[in-house]
């Protein structure tokens, strides 16, 4: 008897990440608003470092980046913003975790929903920061993506390796 299966996955493009943050430096650089702020926008890795002197300055940046992101097709749910905080010389800073992967708790949390939903005969397994799911039947197979893709588990989700 064969049986199908699936891996769910939380990926990032981190190139069009760095796009993004780079359409959005070059326009918090030209912009009016902006000029005379110190706003910057930096990209390290999974951080991405907003600065400003003004906390309304910061938001309006932050607004920009999220702008490019979107344009770029990078969920803006991949992202965890960090508190305002005040930074030398009387500006403030904000950190953007870039999320990759799916955590012990997101996995837990997506099988219990998965089980939930009274499909007998389909298993899941955590596979490092992934989810596979199996079933002998394709059908079963569709209608957890589909229960999957309807609810909002605070991060962007992706199908992959349907076989």
């Amino acid at each position: 008897m064969t049986k199908f299966s699936f891996d769910v996955v939380s990926e990032v493009d981190l190139a069009e990440v760095t796009n993004a943050v780079d359409q959005a430096r070059r326009e918090v650089t030209t912009r009016f608003d902006f000029k005379g702020t110190d706003t910057s926008i930096s990209e390290d890795e999974d951080l991405i470092e907003l600065r400003s002197s003004t906390e309304d300055r910061l938001k309006a940046a932050l607004e920009v980046l999220k702008e490019k992101l979107i344009r770029r097709k990078v969920p803006i749910k991949a992202l965890s913003e960090g508190p305002i905080q005040p930074a030398a010389k009387g500006t403030v800073r904000q950190a953007l975790n870039i999320n990759r992967g799916i955590s012990q708790d997101k996995a837990r949390e997506l099988n219990k929903f998965i089980k939930d939903l009274g499909l007998k005969k389909v298993q899941t397994q955590v596979q490092g920061d992934q989810l596979r799911v199996s079933a002998p039947k394709k059908d079963d197979l569709q209608e957890v993506i589909t229960a999957l893709k309807e609810n909002d588990f605070g991060i962007p989700l992706q199908f992959t390796n349907y076989r």
